[in-house]
């Protein structure tokens, strides 16, 4: 097997992998510590849950998405679930893109913290580039992280925002796997 195609089956099985753990743990927590309560106190402000996520899609992605869909369900803050995962699929990709452009500044505002830091990837994400950006998008490797890094090296925006549209299809197949879990 070709070195890009181990990376990708490899992360892609990371990310499936994710998901299961995600989803042994809502159940669980469903189960065992009355997480419906919880939710259902948190559905009480949306726009407090929106702050939240926007904050952890622009920085890192510091809580998982599925977390998210899991409250969108719960909560009904749509009528329609499919409507709120778009919602939150548009502002993970506008995050991203975010992220891109904050590497791409920073690298300018920085130069000797990305000579030390970062160059040393550039071989990899030369390498890499749009199979990095695909798995970021798909599995759960922090996606705005990936976005900051390939911004960095002067990658391609129009390339990078078509791979970077794959995040869709990652919220697409996550939130339908939640459903048929819920």
């Amino acid at each position: 097997m070709k070195g890009r195609t181990r990376f990708l089956i490899k992360n892609l099985l990371k990310g499936l992998l994710g998901l299961a753990v995600i989803i042994i743990i809502y159940t669980l927590l469903q189960k065992y510590a009355g997480f419906d309560v919880f939710m259902d106190y948190i559905s009480q402000w949306p726009l407090i849950v929106y702050t939240v996520f926007i904050i952890s899609e622009v920085v890192f992605g510091i809580i998982p998405p599925e977390l998210f869909m899991i409250w969108s369900i719960k909560s009904g803050a749509f009528e329609a679930y499919a409507l709120d995962v778009a919602l939150l699929a548009i502002i993970s990709f506008m995050a991203g893109v975010l992220g891109f452009f904050i590497g791409s500044y920073l690298k300018k505002a920085l130069p000797t913290f990305f000579e030390k830091y970062v160059l040393k990837y550039k071989k990899t994400l030369k390498r890499y580039g749009g199979l990095l950006i695909f798995v970021g998008a798909v599995t759960p490797i922090p996606f705005s992280a990936v976005c900051m890094l390939v911004g960095s090296t002067h990658y391609p925006f129009g390339r990078f925002a078509i791979i970077a549209s794959a995040r869709f299809l990652r919220f697409a197949v996550y939130a339908f796997t939640i459903y048929q879990f819920n």
